[in-house]
């Protein structure tokens, strides 16, 4: 055989390599009828949808942009499901892309619809021009601080931080043997107004799947408050337990519940609170979006659920009843105030002149007022200066806003002023409360240790923050403000009286059990307990030295306000002699 032959034998031309086989695509019958694929892949993609929708659970509603792209998942999953089961029904990959794409016509035009919509949507909802509409969110009242802010007595103001709030319940819990190896506290404290006192309120959750397994029937037994003017930490146990919460499974899991119960509404936060008669309720606040398909989020209503029961009704914002606190969240109180505060001029002036343009602070608080809780956050330029040009007061439940003019010092300039004016101690204090004292805007904080325990408290001035007093109890740091007040002259003694506390003060007399001593800021207070007494006094070697003699089972008389603290401020003190 010659060459030519045996290369024409092995497969390969005269002029050299082997000659290349062309690719063929074996054919695969497809799996049943065009019907039965058809059904097939919409049963899968029914199953498949109603298990995404259990657990992710988009609202049904065109403003949900989840909604789309539940929509554009839902067709990908049709297409895919539907090129397995057809199989190849062509001799070329070109030829079965063709009939694959004539097949898919449907999912594909959804597909594109779907996106088209979310982009066009978007695109009614750009910033750049709507400006104007951003800026309306939030209708702004300018008020007048003195007259509109109640002051509150000494007594009744809020001593307690979300921090030391959750610690307290923590602590609380750890003392009780059969709640607290099945539950732990959630650290989502909610600050509300209960029968006229500021509260923090803690629900609990269970501590793992198989606490809940063995638990369920019975639901979460309690829930913890915490009286914010006094510290007192109570577990309040319910008749029947909490059925409905976040850390239930399946159709009790709270989100859930309310997806299936209101499959179109769109919710923000979710809140727990209780009413008057301290049943437990949960607090949905249902969003609407007022500016173009996905943007502009506000609140037009609350659904309230019974966390026992899970019972469920809708109010509008206007009818939601009064006992409720937080509807609006401050998160998205301040969001509606940095739109107000940047466009209101418009996007360009926002951009550029930035003529009055503001932005609130970085960080808020909450103040109880006519029943309400109010969110306060300082104003500020947008510029970044460490200065505040004034503050708003926005109402949680009716979002009733007020904007007052006070320049002073931000936030955390008056926190480092608290701060400095006890350095010896390395005490870090809290975020402020605002506070109207003798008709002054005063940033009152508590001061803490290293292990987060309140030691001090402290009142900066706001309009003239090196104004700084600070005080073991919250009587002694009153009246040192008071004191500066008036050597600063900001106030005359004459007025410094008229906005003493309302409440009458009372007298307690009795021998003294016990004296304890302590070095304050150079001065030495004396703790005196009478006996048959809780109460330590607090008396100062300073403004009675007869203090310094005192002996146990002398008789004494102290003059002080009512409070339920374990230490007092004596407001007057006075040692018989003789007995």
């Amino acid at each position: 055989m010659n060459m030519f032959d045996f290369r024409t034998v092995m497969g390969q031309r005269p002029g050299g390599g082997a000659e290349k086989k062309e690719k063929v695509i074996r054919p695969r019958k497809p799996k049943g009828g065009p019907v039965t694929r058809v059904l097939l892949s919409l049963l899968v993609t029914l199953v498949f949808g109603g298990i995404y929708f259990y657990i992710k659970l988009p609202a049904l509603n065109i403003h949900n942009r989840e909604l789309y792209t539940f929509v554009i998942l839902l067709c990908v999953v049709f297409a895919v499901c539907m090129v397995l089961l057809q199989g190849f029904r062509a001799g070329s990959a070109k030829e079965y892309m063709a009939y694959t794409k004539k097949n898919l016509a449907v999912p594909l035009i959804l597909v594109l619809l779907a996106a088209a919509v979310l982009v066009v949507g978007s695109l009614f909802g750009f910033i750049v021009f709507r400006a104007k509409a951003y800026s309306e969110l939030m209708p702004m009242n300018t008020g007048d601080f003195a007259s509109e802010v109640s002051e509150i007595s000494w007594n009744q103001i809020p001593l307690l931080d979300e921090d030391s709030a959750n610690n307290l319940a923590n602590r609380k819990l750890g003392e009780l043997s059969d709640l607290v190896s099945q539950f732990a506290v959630d650290d989502a404290s909610a600050q509300i107004n209960y029968q006229g006192h500021p509260v923090r309120l803690n629900y609990l959750n269970y501590n793992d799947f198989f606490k809940w397994w063995n638990n369920r029937g019975e639901g979460i037994p309690a829930y913890v408050r915490i009286d914010m003017r006094t510290q007192e930490v109570e577990v309040v146990r319910l008749e029947e337990g909490i059925k409905y919460s976040p850390s239930e499974y399946f159709s009790r899991d709270l989100m859930r519940h309310l997806r299936f119960s209101y499959p179109t509404l769109m919710f923000d936060d979710v809140n727990f609170e209780i009413n008057d008669d301290g049943t437990p309720y949960w607090i949905a606040s249902v969003i609407e979006k007022r500016i173009g398909l996905f943007d502009g989020t506000d609140i037009k209503g609350a659904v309230l659920m019974n966390a026992v029961t899970g019972d469920t009704e809708y109010y509008d914002i206007e009818n939601v009843p009064t006992w409720v606190d937080r509807v609006y969240s401050a998160d998205l109180i301040v969001e509606q105030y940095d739109y107000y505060g940047e466009y209101h001029n418009g996007f360009w002036n926002s951009m550029f002149g930035q003529t009055d343009c503001t932005e609130t602070t970085d960080g808020y608080n909450f103040i109880a007022q006519d029943d309400d809780v109010w969110v306060y956050t300082g104003v500020t330029s947008v510029t970044g200066d460490r200065g505040n040009i004034g503050f708003i007061l926005v109402n949680q439940r009716t979002k009733e806003a007020h904007y007052y003019s006070c320049a002073g010092a931000e936030e955390y300039s008056a926190m480092s002023s608290a701060e400095g004016a006890v350095q010896q101690f390395s005490y870090r204090a809290t975020f402020p409360l605002l506070l109207n004292i003798s008709d002054q805007p005063t940033y009152f904080m508590a001061l803490k240790d290293a292990a987060g325990l309140v030691k001090m408290y402290a009142m900066v001035n706001v309009q003239q923050y090196q104004i700084v007093a600070t005080g073991n109890t919250v009587a002694d740091c009153q009246k040192r403000y008071h004191e500066l007040l008036v050597e600063n002259q900001i106030l005359s003694d004459e007025e410094i009286t008229e906005s003493e506390p309302e409440e009458q003060a009372v007298s307690v007399s009795g021998k003294v059990e016990e004296i304890r001593a302590a070095d304050m800021d150079g001065n030495t207070v004396y703790f005196i307990k009478l006996e048959k007494g809780k109460a330590y006094y607090m008396v100062s070697a300073k403004d009675y030295p007869e203090a310094v003699i005192l002996d146990v089972g002398d008789s004494v008389t102290i003059t002080h306000y009512p409070t339920e603290d374990e230490l007092v401020e004596a407001e007057s003190f006075e040692r018989k002699i003789g007995n």
